[in-house]
């Protein structure tokens, strides 16, 4: 799948997502609770990837200024049909070309998306050129285990045109945004949704 064919699958299925999403509540509640202890007043956040606001309205009343951006017009379209505070903010963007300054953001939300993209590398060094040093990277991600249940979730989804580029476990994945210039602070394998997730939180060197 190429990355045109790509879009327009989530296009098509932006109206579907959120309450496709609703599955797995408790594993984004588990996210929200790790990283809601770290976000102030002060901060200034991007998401990256944003879908139709899974982490978006939890997380984005806790800082100054939340960016929420997804490649998928028609993701942020229903994102924005829900109310929202002042202090956050929605636009399309491509996570390997962002508009944004270098230094901009005190963290960058990026969940479930890196193994989904064609290129994530490009990702990883957007998000590390936009953030400040000792800036913090939140990276949940679907990851891999062993056994036949998770090959046949994927493959069921791929029937629909949903493609994942990357399968990594928890170590691979960690070591892939190691590549990049974060340095892992926290690492725990959730679960409670359709695959297992590896929530990575990664600083920028100072």
């Amino acid at each position: 799948m190429n990355g045109n064919a790509n879009k327009k699958f989530w296009e098509k299925v932006a109206f579907l997502y959120g309450p496709f999403m609703k599955n797995s509540h408790k594993l984004y509640d588990t996210i929200c609770e790790q990283i809601k202890p770290d976000l102030n007043r002060d901060m200034d956040v991007l998401e990256l990837a944003c879908g139709s606001g899974q982490l978006t309205f939890a997380l984005s009343q806790y800082v100054k200024h939340w960016e929420a951006t997804d490649f998928s017009e028609k993701m942020v379209e229903e994102a924005k049909k829900k109310s929202h505070s002042a202090r956050l903010f929605f636009s399309v963007q491509d996570a390997t070309s962002l508009p944004y300054a270098p230094g901009s953001f005190d963290a960058v939300v990026i969940a479930n998306a890196l193994h989904i993209m064609p290129y994530p590398a490009k990702a990883l060094e957007e998000i590390y050129r936009v953030l400040k040093p000792g800036g913090i990277l939140y990276a949940p991600t679907f990851v891999r285990i062993e056994g036949k249940m998770p090959k046949v979730k994927i493959r069921m989804m791929e029937a629909i045109g949903f493609h994942t580029y990357h399968k990594w476990n928890a170590g691979e994945l960690i070591a892939f945004v190691s590549e990049y210039g974060f340095h892992p602070v926290k690492h725990a394998v959730l679960y409670g949704g359709l695959m297992p997730l590896c929530f990575l939180k990664a600083r920028k060197a100072i």
